[in-house]
Order: C-alpha cells, then sequence, then structure tokens
C-alpha cells in the first residue's frame, strides 16, 4: 500500500510540474522568445534544490532600481543560467537580468520588499523578487533551495 502512494505522489507531482511549466511558459512568452529556455531551466534548477533570481525585464527598465552585478551580455541558455546558480559560484548570490533574450547581468542586487507578511517566513531571494515586482513591472522567478519551489 505504501509503495502504490509513493506512486500517486509521483504522478501528482509530475502532474503539478507539467501544468505549472505550461502556465510559466504561457505567460513569458509574451516577453521573451526563450521562454521554453527559461521554463526548462528553472525546472532543472527546483529538482536540484539550486537557489535562484531570476528577472525578465518588460516595458520598464529596471537599471535605475538595482544594483547592478556583473556584465555577461550572452543569449539565454539553460547551461549558461544553470552554471550562474550552481551553489558556489561567485555570482550564485543576487539575481540575473534578461532583456529580450539576452542575459544582461548576473549577481544584480534587488531592492527588498518592505511589506510583512503575517505568518510566512520570506527568504531574501523571495523578499527580492517581491521588492523588484513592486517597484517594476518585471517578472521574477525565484527557486526556493530550501523546497525547491518556483515562484512567479
Amino acid at each position: 500500500v505504501l509503495g502504490s502512494l509513493e506512486d500517486a505522489k509521483n504522478q501528482l507531482n509530475s502532474i503539478e510540474s507539467t501544468a505549472a511549466s505550461y502556465y510559466l511558459e504561457c505567460y513569458l512568452s509574451s516577453f521573451t522568445d526563450v521562454y521554453k529556455d527559461l521554463s526548462t531551466t528553472v525546472q532543472h534548477l527546483s529538482k536540484l534544490k539550486h537557489g535562484a533570481l531570476i528577472v525578465v525585464e518588460r516595458g520598464d527598465s529596471i537599471e535605475t532600481i538595482i544594483q547592478k552585478g556583473t556584465t555577461i551580455g550572452a543569449m539565454v541558455t539553460p547551461k549558461l543560467l544553470e552554471s550562474i546558480f550552481y551553489p558556489g559560484n561567485p555570482l550564485h548570490y543576487g539575481a540575473v537580468l534578461i532583456r529580450g533574450n539576452v542575459v544582461v547581468s548576473a549577481a544584480n542586487v534587488l531592492p527588498l520588499t518592505k511589506n510583512v507578511y503575517e505568518g510566512k517566513k520570506l527568504g531574501t531571494r523571495l523578499r527580492a523578487a517581491l521588492g523588484i515586482s513592486e517597484q517594476s513591472d518585471a517578472l521574477a522567478l525565484v527557486v526556493s533551495e530550501e523546497t525547491g519551489q518556483i515562484s512567479l
């Protein structure tokens, strides 16, 4: 019986992952042509529990509200993003900024939300994602390194 429950749990997790990928790809496709690469990357990082913060710039430039990190200037690829967020990599901490189909920079420092969420303990990545979302129209993708949960 326990084996059957484990199989059912795995199937439900697979269904949830598929639905989340579809939603994520639909939402991102209006802002970048590399939405499938972004979806693939965050799913892989989630499975590995490698924390990540990816900001996709939309209409408003966010250059004036972030502390710019290291300039990258390369096309978005899953391997590039996964290497940036590999634990121990100096660029691992901070956010990756994507404009169109290009990784503009990595290790960017974002403004943190000033809002308090009663009963919720928010990590720094999630607080930074909320902060950039409150101050701009940018999209923020977060992968929790503690739980592997993906947030948009």
